[in-house]
């Protein structure tokens, strides 16, 4: 998948976003994207931005679930001086932020039904009030929405307005967790580790055959954030070197269930890149001690140092 849309992979799922995306951006239907934290909806809802008559304009983003519930209408819809205790002047809300653009509300299924009621209303009608005014404001907005929580649980609740929720869900797309799409992990790893060695103004590093193996290994809880997260970690702590090894890479997470790909895995590779890196990461913190190491793992120390012996042996 082209890096100008910002997504990349490709696994079955990320080609079918994709396609999506292709179709849907030059339109002008309302998205909704699902998916857990973490899954890049936020770079989806950009890769349809960019990919419409409206990529010149701005693409505004707001987080709905990190606004208190009596700030969110006028962060969204702007006030007039004197519409609140506080409001010493007027401002511009993020409707008329990005009128002829793209409106990226993340966690939409956080606002407060009242709010909903007022953003149905903008959906309709495409207008809307300042707070505090009576001046009707009109706007054109490309609206993309994005949730990590059943919308459909939500309306059975209560807490989110049916009509709401289908004029959201015109178009659905879900973003997958990344245990469920491995395949890609050597694309996005090597991604993020040519942006971040980018952005740090230093040599393009590499990632070692093992490493790769390593993290196609791991089962990701926090999906493709914790990958770009843990390439960031692994290239501060590396030192000037230009290959990563799985040892730059602490992934403990050791409560996080495993799950095997669609496409099948090797067990005992993925088991033994496991091991690898727990008896590297414990020679590391024990500087090289090998009877503190086997202490760290509950090992004897004869039996760490066979598998470090075995370990040697493949490599070479």
């Amino acid at each position: 998948m082209p890096h100008g849309y910002f997504l990349v992979g490709s696994s079955a799922a990320m080609l079918r976003t994709a396609e999506i995306v292709r179709l849907v951006g030059p339109r002008r239907a309302t998205v909704l994207i699902t998916g857990e934290t973490g899954t890049g909806k936020e770079m989806v809802a950009r890769a349809i931005h960019l990919a419409s008559p409206r990529a010149h304009q701005p693409m505004v983003t707001v987080n709905c679930n990190a606004l208190p519930e009596t700030l969110i209408e006028a962060e969204l819809f702007g006030h007039v001086r004197g519409a609140f205790t506080g409001a010493i002047g007027p401002r511009i809300g993020r409707f008329e932020q990005a009128h002829r653009g793209t409106l990226f509300l993340d966690e939409v299924g956080d606002l407060p039904l009242e709010t909903q009621a007022k953003l149905l209303r903008v959906l309709q009608e495409r207008e809307f009030q300042r707070l505090g005014s009576s001046e009707t404001m009109r706007v054109d907005v490309r609206l993309i929405a994005a949730t990590n929580v059943d919308l459909k649980e939500r309306v059975r609740e209560r807490k989110f307005r049916q009509d709401l929720f289908y004029r959201l869900n015109v178009v659905p797309i879900s973003t997958p967790p990344l245990r469920e799409r491995l395949e890609d992990v050597p694309l996005l790893a090597a991604h993020f580790l040519e942006k971040i060695c980018r952005q740090e103004e230093i040599a393009i590093r590499s990632l070692a055959a093992e490493t790769i193996e390593f993290l196609c290994s791991h089962a990701w809880p926090g999906n493709v954030r914790q990958l770009e997260n843990a390439v960031e970690r692994a290239v501060a702590l590396s030192g000037d070197r230009e290959v990563l090894h799985p040892a730059d890479f602490e992934l403990a997470d050791a409560g996080a269930p495993a799950t095997i790909p669609d496409a099948g895995m090797d067990f005992e590779r993925t088991v033994g890149a496991i091991e690898r890196n727990l008896l590297e990461q414990a020679m590391r913190r024990a500087g090289g001690n090998k009877t503190a190491a086997a202490e760290m793992l509950g090992l004897k120390r004869t039996t760490l140092a066979a598998k470090l012996k075995a370990i040697e042996a493949v490599a070479s």
